[in-house]
């Protein structure tokens, strides 16, 4: 511990987002810029060095955090950046993508603010960047077996990587025309500008991580010749069979899932087109649904120019405080949390019937309607109880030029073209890839990480995945292995 009384004597600080009315002119991250360095030592310094650091616990990947915070508060970001990659392979993606489970756990957090965690990562990550501390590692010898990485988001990624290192040689094969998965087209370039992804392909790509973009498996590539062709695959296809509003109107046009929407607006700002036909612009918008990806459509939309946008959450609104009894320390809690999304549309008032924000909290859509040419011109809604029960009365109308169904996801695409059919992997009954306690599906040789398993989760879980599957590969293809496996295919997060 560099400062004993550190948390005693110094204040939470966050890194300070823009301006509002000039952050939603734009497609930059909303940060300022240069901000963090001038403070993140002294929030360092607020670490207690706990005896038992339950961050650690809270965060699949083990990341080491009190170690690195002494080290920075010391000014020793090359020590700071080896203990950080030590355990994640992307901090500068978990360092802003991640809702930080670290922090929910910190021991600070029990009776005070949180130190920040997540802004100390994401200063060690970017320092590294600036000063060179992140070369390839390209391995010293190859091991002559060969692997398929189907998928390259964070789980792929990572288990490409850490194979690679490893000594085997890696083909990373991506449907999309260029690599990152939802990381490329899902995430909004405001939470996450695309150069830092670019960044840490190109360090891939120097390791010798082979990319094969525009290629299907299952189409441009049959499932079972991939098999064939390598010595092991890993499925790192994520969730991405989105979920449905069975309601009436749902066929009227102009009303579509939100990673229909989200890619077309990261086209965009890649250049690709000039403009998304699916624009919010000047448009009456409604969010169904209440997390990460409904304020990323959010956030796109109010830099798109919608005349309105209503994000409607099925849960009723969150105190600010966590509930002791329900969620006790260190799980994470349920609470009223205000994104960069949330902040820009309350300030700009985008919907001003709203609870707080933009959002409707408690709210069931019940019907579409539509006008003469069969687009979508209203949503009808009605209040619920705890139990999502209407509450009699409570009925209300709002213009709808565009709605966006942001409802999650169900697990991988199981289509009979897809690689889950031409294989004929197993599911489990949430409709999930199955596999046992090393990873390996239903046929051997075959591998299951990330979402694709494991179920819609967070991005250090994607990493966290990505990382024991490739040690499990490497156990199957060896024999052996030194690769960490900071997690087991069935560990879940700290609940209640």
């Amino acid at each position: 511990m560099a400062d004993p009384k550190g948390f005693l004597t110094t204040p939470r600080q966050d890194w300070p987002r823009r301006p509002v009315q000039e952050r939603v002119r734009d497609w930059a991250e909303v940060y300022v810029p240069g901000a963090l360095l001038p403070i993140i030592e002294a929030q360092a310094d607020r670490c207690m060095d706990c005896g038992v650091p339950f961050c650690h616990e809270a965060c699949p990947l083990g990341n080491l955090i009190p170690e690195w915070n002494e080290l920075v508060s010391r000014d020793d970001w090359r020590a700071a950046s080896d203990r950080l990659h030590a355990t994640n392979n992307f901090p500068e993606f978990t360092g802003r993508l991640c809702p930080a489970p670290c922090e929910a756990g910190c021991v600070l957090a029990i009776n005070q603010p949180a130190v920040t965690i997540k802004n100390v990562e994401v200063a060690i990550a970017d320092r590294a960047w600036q000063d060179g501390l992140a070369p390839p590692k390209p391995p010293d010898r190859l091991s002559g077996a060969t692997v398929a990485v189907v998928g390259s988001g964070p789980a792929g990624l990572a288990a490409a990587q850490q194979l690679t290192r490893a000594g085997h040689t890696v083909a990373v094969f991506e449907r999309d025309d260029r690599p990152g998965g939802l990381m490329r087209y899902g995430i909004p370039a405001f939470k996450m500008e695309k150069r830092h992804l670019d960044r840490r392909l190109a360090q891939l790509r120097d390791e010798g991580v082979r990319f094969r973009t525009s290629t299907e498996v299952g189409r441009d590539i049959g499932a079972a010749e991939l098999r064939s062709r390598y010595d092991a695959v890993v499925l790192a296809v994520g969730a991405t069979a989105w979920r449905e509003l069975d309601v009436p109107g749902r066929e009227l046009a102009g009303i579509v899932q939100a990673m229909e929407y989200l890619p077309l607006a990261n086209r965009v700002c890649e250049g690709d087109i000039e403009a998304s036909p699916l624009s919010a612009a000047g448009k009456h918008v409604v969010i169904v649904g209440g997390g990460d990806t409904g304020a990323d459509c959010l956030g796109t939309a109010v830099r798109e120019g919608a005349a309105s946008v209503t994000q409607l959450d099925i849960y009723g609104q969150p105190g600010a405080e966590r509930d002791e009894l329900a969620e006790p320390w260190p799980t994470y809690p349920k609470i009223y949390r205000l994104s960069a999304a949330h902040e820009e549309a309350g300030e700009l008032r985008t919907a001003p019937a709203a609870d707080a924000d933009a959002r409707l909290f408690a709210a069931s859509t019940l019907r579409f309607e539509g006008d003469e040419w069969g687009r979508v011109r209203a949503l009808h809604l009605v209040e619920v109880d705890e139990a999502r029960r209407p509450r009699e009365g409570t009925s209300r109308e709002l213009p709808a030029d565009l709605v966006l169904l942001a409802l999650g996801f169900s697990g991988p695409e199981r289509g009979a073209g897809g690689p889950v059919g031409q294989l004929g992997l197993a599911l489990e009954d949430r409709g999930t890839l199955a596999r046992d306690a090393r990873f390996t599906t239903s046929v051997p040789g075959v591998f299951a990480a990330g979402d694709a398993a494991r179920g819609q989760s967070l991005i250090v879980w994607a990493i966290a995945e990505g990382r024991s599957a490739a040690a499990a590969v490497d156990h199957w293809l060896t024999g052996s292995t030194r690769l960490p496996a900071p997690i087991g295919p069935y560990d879940r997060p700290m609940m209640a």
